[in-house]
């Protein structure tokens, strides 16, 4: 009794720190074809805040791009932490506007891979989620960016993106676990790898690869680590390039995703950078936070060391 009791009280003095809550609700992420899930995702943040005597102005995003608006009016008018309930995307935009400010990110994760949740070790249940991110300090974390387009989790040059370009092809009520791994199976076959001229800290190299991982954290999500010794708060990224294989060896060798193991899977080429450029002919298929974009010719990627609040 004495510990829920201490749990209590460090909620609530953590919670009080805050004077201005905004939270930025996603009803469409991890909520299929549920009609309710806006009304039911507000009345829990209502309810949660208000047992710590906070209240919020709750925004609910409408379209592709509406989460980064709303953070950014947010971060305008004042407030000390944005919630946002959401999945990667959902969670990309509001911290793109958060990043450099003041104003803290705290997540309620709900999309279907959830990997900056995974790396900051924030539980899947909402209310568990919520609880958390009340009651544990805040701490800074570091920002990649690709060009312009910053990311928190992971960016990813090849197959990853090709994969993640094609899920977000789905409709609302098609995405999950099984659609991702479906998508990657049927696409791990006939992905059609690419010459890169890659460089890494100054380091030139030229590679055929399956992919190239920019990692601030260690896993996509569901479990998939692509850089089990991403830090997001040591000032580095990890670049993991996956180097070319046969197309059964492709997936032999995906089981160290799941295993943790990719350290010791066979043409995988791993360090910590500061900075970084890919260049290919033609055009590069990429994501950031699981986000697709191209780009033509080449690509920068840099870590900004310590540039997002989070609560997690």
């Amino acid at each position: 009794m004495g510990v829920e009791h201490g749990e209590n009280r460090g909620i609530e003095g953590a919670a009080a720190a805050f004077s201005r809550v905004v939270a930025v609700i996603n009803p469409m992420s991890g909520a299929g074809l549920n009609s309710q899930a806006a009304a039911t995702r507000i009345a829990l943040v209502q309810e949660g805040l208000a047992r710590h005597g906070l209240t919020a102005t709750i925004r609910v995003t409408e379209r592709a791009g509406h989460a980064r608006e709303l953070a950014t009016a947010a971060v305008s008018d004042g407030a000390d932490l944005v919630i946002v309930w959401g999945g990667d995307g959902t969670v990309n935009e509001v911290g793109s506007a958060l990043v450099s400010s003041s104003t803290a990110l705290g997540l309620i994760p709900a999309g279907s891979g959830n990997g900056l949740a995974a790396s900051l070790a924030v539980p899947r249940d909402p209310e568990a989620a919520l609880r958390r991110l009340l009651s544990t300090p805040t701490r800074a974390v570091d920002v990649g960016y690709l060009d312009d387009r910053p990311f928190f989790n992971i960016a990813g040059i090849g197959l990853d993106a090709h994969i993640a370009q094609q899920f977000n092809l789905r409709k609302r009520g098609r995405r999950g676990k099984w659609p991702y791994i479906t998508i990657g199976v049927s696409e791990g076959w006939r992905y059609q790898a690419q010459a890169y001229d890659v460089e890494l800290d100054g380091s030139q190299r030229h590679v055929r690869a399956l992919l190239i991982a920019f990692a601030n954290g260690c896993e996509y999500g569901m479990g998939a680590c692509i850089s089990p010794g991403a830090l997001l708060d040591d000032g580095l990224l990890e670049a993991t390039i996956v180097e070319d294989r046969s197309a059964l060896a492709r997936f032999v060798d995906a089981r160290h995703l799941a295993l943790r193991s990719i350290v010791r899977a066979p043409r995988v080429q791993m360090g910590q950078v500061r900075s970084a450029s890919v260049t290919t002919a033609g055009t590069l298929q990429y994501h950031v936070d699981g986000e697709p974009g191209t780009a033509t010719g080449r690509i920068a990627i840099r870590i900004l060391p310590g540039a997002l609040l989070v609560r997690a």
